[in-house]
């Protein structure tokens, strides 16, 4: 996750949105880029690049921050509509989806779940709430289990998404969701 940070100068802060906004646009072509070739497209250095944004992850998450939050109303959405495990498992096939729309997201969520940073970005602290208001209905309605940490099921989920992310699994996603959310139902 990219530091709390100071207000930055103005030129400081156009390069910085330069990078966001070229990131994004590469990003969006659905080829692999580097981050050298960003950060020369964005006309500014790499340590201009690395000091914004000192991982790849650090760069994706700032990218698609805004473009999260449209999921937690699914979620809400999905809960007046279906019991909570049932939501809980459409809800994480809908971030799926829209994961797999957003180049770049599975593996940076999948690269901060195995270093341990899950949960500690824009788009994992959005998923991690997502998930702790399921829980919580779940555990309320005596659903689900009332222990489950929402950034161990985000770390599960990401994992899914490392494995059957791309479209053509969704049906052995679904049925991984399947065993994941029946180990979180109660005993």
């Amino acid at each position: 996750m990219t530091p709390p940070r100071s207000p930055l100068r103005a030129d400081a802060q156009r390069n910085r949105e330069q990078l966001i906004a070229t990131a994004a646009e590469a990003f969006a072509s659905g080829r692999a880029i580097s981050l050298d070739a960003i950060a020369k497209r964005a006309g500014v250095g790499n340590a201009t690049l690395y000091r914004h944004f000192p991982t790849r992850e650090d760069l994706v998450e700032e990218v698609y921050r805004d473009q999260i939050r449209p999921l937690r109303e699914d979620a809400r959405t999905l809960l007046a509509a279906k019991p909570p495990a049932q939501a809980l498992h459409a809800w994480m096939l809908r971030f799926a989806e829209w994961a797999g729309e957003r180049r770049g997201i599975c593996e940076a969520l999948v690269a901060m779940s195995a270093s341990g940073r899950f949960g500690t970005g824009p788009v994992c602290d959005e998923v991690q709430q997502v998930l702790a208001m399921v829980l919580e209905a779940g555990a309320t309605a005596g659903e689900l289990r009332s222990d489950i940490d929402p950034v161990e099921v985000g770390g599960i989920l990401a994992g899914l998404l490392s494995v059957a992310g791309a479209p053509e699994q969704r049906p052995q996603l679904n049925r991984m969701l399947d065993v994941v959310v029946d180990g979180l139902r109660t005993r």
